[in-house]
């Protein structure tokens, strides 16, 4: 089977396609979950300003903690919280529109419920699957912090100085920070897909994470560009909102429109990101000779066209036996 490379601009391309073909579709799920979740990390600064602000009322004199205690319980709380309703919500976001964008691929109905009803069979299995994840990349951060403590111990051993200020910790440190980010990065791209392969494949644990790392050989780039537009774009827009706002002035109530309108275009940019995993994942099935058989039973014809909607929006897979 011969198969034609998609780009960066072609993945982007086509899930915007999908997405435009069931806007009232992904714009239901996006106002269900990711304006929730992109106005929540906007908003989070302000939140935590005013929940955590010194009470000075004099029923506060009973101390039964200090106000530093209070203070740091109060924000550990809010903290947790926070982290447990943005975890939930993106696990709500990521099962549903990747559902919907691998249905729309190949030109099947989607409809609101039915997405819906999909994460009682995903979400338990995302959330198994990230944990799975985040242990492994924990574990190589302290395998790694043990190398770099032994290895300053043998630096000092050696007669060096090994104070916190002294060159060889410094060295050591940014080094040892260095091949983290650089292994955290390599495995996130190595792993852009599992989440679309527990949605679609109904697997958890390690074997998506395999199954992506093998999925993914051959369009790293694509991978890597993906993620390095969608985190800088949504990175760039939280710097600019990440401002406590105490509403009372004219400038206070432009911060709030700003944040309306902050957490739509994050919303918007969250939503294209999953699809856009999804789109590469279908690519990267064709690159490997796993989606001909796919679209045969589908379809059962060598030329396929699919339409995601009654408007002629196509698109075209190519199926070529040798």
């Amino acid at each position: 089977m011969a198969t034609l490379m998609v780009d960066f601009c072609g993945v982007l391309s086509e899930s915007n396609k999908i997405v435009n073909a069931h806007s009232r579709h992904f714009l239901a799920l996006s106002v269900l979950f990711l304006l929730p979740l992109s106005f929540s990390l906007i908003f989070y600064p302000t939140f935590q300003q005013t929940v955590t602000a010194p009470d000075t009322s004099p029923t506060e004199t009973l101390l039964r903690y200090t106000p530093e205690q209070r203070f740091l319980i109060k924000t550990v709380v809010l903290c947790l919280l926070f982290t447990f309703g943005t975890f939930i919500l993106s696990l709500c976001a990521t099962g549903t529109v990747t559902y919907s964008v691998f249905h729309g691929f190949f030109g099947r109905p989607v409809k609101l419920i039915s997405a819906i009803k999909s994460l009682s069979n995903s979400f338990i299995r995302l959330f198994v699957t990230i944990l799975f994840a985040q242990v492994i990349v924990l574990s190589i951060a302290v395998v790694l912090g043990l190398v770099m403590f032994f290895l300053i111990k043998g630096i000092g051993f050696l007669g060096f100085d090994v104070s916190q200020s002294s060159t060889c910790v410094t060295v050591v440190y940014t080094i040892g920070l260095v091949v983290l980010v650089l292994v955290a990065v390599y495995l996130q791209v190595n792993w852009a897909l599992a989440c679309v392969v527990v949605v679609v494949e109904s697997s958890w644990g390690v074997e998506p994470l395999r199954r992506s790392s093998y999925l993914i050989k051959g369009m790293r780039g694509v991978a890597a560009y993906l993620l390095l537009f969608f985190g800088l774009i949504s990175g760039l827009m939280l710097w600019g909102n990440w401002e406590p706002m105490n509403v009372g002035d004219l400038k206070d109530w432009m911060s709030v429109v700003g944040t309306v309108v902050g957490s739509a275009f994050i919303m918007l940019i969250l939503l294209h990101s999953i699809s856009a995993s999804t789109v590469l994942y279908m690519h990267c099935k064709a690159l490997h000779g796993e989606l001909a058989g796919e679209i045969a039973e589908e379809f059962a014809q060598e030329y396929v066209s699919l339409p995601f909607d009654d408007k002629k929006v196509p698109h075209v897979v190519f199926v070529i036996q040798p």
